[in-house]
């Protein structure tokens, strides 16, 4: 009788540590996941190709959140070694991967407008001879935000396509930002 009554309680007493482990552990994953949202961020982004010598967005990026996953981007850049500049405006939805706390995927669709220098890409046409361009764009990314510092790294594809000035697709344009998160 001794020996049930041992056995049962240190049964009674594994439950009751697995059930405090699984309330520890589920408090640890909503602490986890609070700290990786943030509301708005300011950081750079280098653009491949490399933004400063050929059509890749380069630059000041800023992101703003509505909610938990619709957000705007906007991205002042600037290549040609400066004698080309473009603002990007995108609209951006984000989800969370599944993978990890803080690891979110995002796609949105935008549009960029600006000045063009007729050295700027070297495969345009002989009849671009500089001037405004203005077109489409769209987003498909990868971010971390880390817990303990302030800080956001994206990872990301944005094809675009130019319908005035300079006129003609951008599909293999990417970039990897890094921006402080409040």
């Amino acid at each position: 009788m001794l020996l049930i009554s041992f056995v049962s309680g240190n049964l009674k007493l594994s439950a009751m540590r697995r059930s405090i482990n699984i309330v520890l552990l589920v408090l640890l994953i909503g602490v986890s996941l609070n700290a990786q949202e943030y509301k708005n961020s300011v950081g750079v982004r280098v653009g491949v190709p490399l933004g400063f010598t050929t059509m890749g967005h380069s630059g000041a990026t800023i992101k703003h959140f509505f909610d938990k996953t619709n957000a705007i981007e906007g991205i002042v850049s600037s290549y040609s070694f400066g004698t080309s500049i473009a603002l990007t405006g995108l609209f951006e939805n984000e989800h969370w991967t599944g993978i990890y706390p803080g690891i979110n995927w995002y796609w949105g669709l935008g549009a960029h407008m600006g000045y063009m220098d007729k050295n700027a890409i070297s495969s345009s046409p002989s009849s671009f001879n500089g001037g405004g361009v203005m077109g489409f764009d769209g987003v498909l990314g990868v971010e971390y935000t880390f817990d303990e510092i302030p800080l956001n790294i994206c990872v990301d594809i944005m094809p675009n396509i130019n319908l005035i000035g300079y006129v003609g697709p951008n599909l293999f344009v990417s970039g990897i930002s890094a921006r402080y998160v409040f």
